[in-house]
């Protein structure tokens, strides 16, 4: 198929009169698909992976409104509403898991969210840059540490002969059977979070600080302000709308836990502290096979999320006119 000529004249479709007349949207769409169809099939992969593992299982949440049985199927299973979201609501474990979960999701933000940038900002003002580099690869590498081992770190440690109750008792201290202690589950799970994600949470931050002008901080040398104060009002300011995106992002996952630490750290013991939605979901649907109340449970969780994100959102577009949308 021929296109106009005012179509093929030029990327805006300049037409003989000097005015701008512009391709249909299918056909702009078809030439740049054309021209950057290389980097399309780059994407393929990761649009289908989305496509697959994301967008089709939608179509299973139906069976939060259904008695699902798999010998049925999903369209033959009795629907019955929302049956399973009340059982939950009236559930004795309803507002424990609600109240761990926060609980910790509210830890990681006051002492997690905030480690990364401060440690962006130690990063930046360091000028030897073989130690800068020594240390950034150092913080990087617990990241890469599968969570079956930092469990085992964790479990190691904290026994009642492992490292850390060694050092107490060497000062006079008693040892103190950390994992079996509801109190001390949420500090151990928040502490070690940081202490793995510390470096790899701060690479966007050290993105965003070397995207700054560096004509301000000359500017600023010459009014005599020293680090700190270039730090304070230069360099903060330049990441700000970073900071308030991956903010954002974090208050919409208020109320989601991995479950795959939790699940190798917790015992019965430690329930009533370190029991999440997560691993609730967990033993229900796959140890007790209750497929339709843990996707009810799952859903109610999924959709408690997308309404804080969505306000999070609202509310930064209000207060400092940056958002995701």
């Amino acid at each position: 198929m021929r296109l106009p000529n005012q179509w093929r004249s030029s990327a805006t479709g300049q037409a003989e009169g000097g005015d701008v007349v512009l391709p249909p949207y299918g056909v702009r769409l078809l030439r740049d698909l054309r021209r950057n169809r290389f980097v399309y099939m780059m994407a393929l992969p990761v649009v289908a992976y989305y496509i697959i593992f994301h967008y089709v299982p939608i179509y299973g949440l139906q069976i939060a409104f259904r008695d699902y049985s798999p010998s049925v199927g999903f369209l033959l299973s009795p629907f019955v509403g929302f049956k399973h979201f009340l059982a939950f609501f009236d559930s004795y474990y309803f507002w424990r898991l609600i109240k761990n979960t926060l609980l910790i999701n509210v830890y990681e933000l006051i002492f997690g969210f905030p480690m990364p940038i401060l440690f962006a900002l130690l990063l930046n003002e360091i000028r030897l840059n073989l130690f800068k580099r020594l240390v950034q690869t150092i913080s990087y590498l617990p990241h890469f540490i599968s969570v079956v081992i930092i469990a085992g770190m964790i479990t190691d440690f904290t026994t009642r002969d492992g490292l850390i109750n060694q050092l107490i008792v060497m000062f006079g201290g008693d040892a103190i059977p950390y994992l079996q202690k509801p109190e001390w589950f949420k500090t151990i799970y928040v502490g070690s979070g940081i202490w793995q994600g510390l470096g790899w949470s701060a690479i966007i931050y050290l993105a965003a600080i070397a995207n700054i002008d560096p004509t301000l901080y000359e500017a600023a040398k010459v009014d005599g302000a020293g680090r700190l104060k270039m730090a304070l009002h230069i360099t903060l300011p330049g990441i700000l709308p970073i900071v308030i995106i991956m903010l954002i992002l974090n208050f919409g996952s208020m109320m989601s836990v991995g479950h795959e630490k939790i699940i190798l750290l917790y015992n019965p013991l430690t329930y009533s502290s370190a029991d999440v939605i997560s691993t609730y979901v967990y033993r229900k649907g796959i140890l007790e096979s209750s497929y339709s109340f843990s996707t009810a449970v799952s859903l109610f969780n999924s959709v408690i999320n997308f309404t804080l994100l969505v306000l999070a959102n609202k509310i930064s577009r209000r207060v400092s006119e940056t958002s995701l949308w």
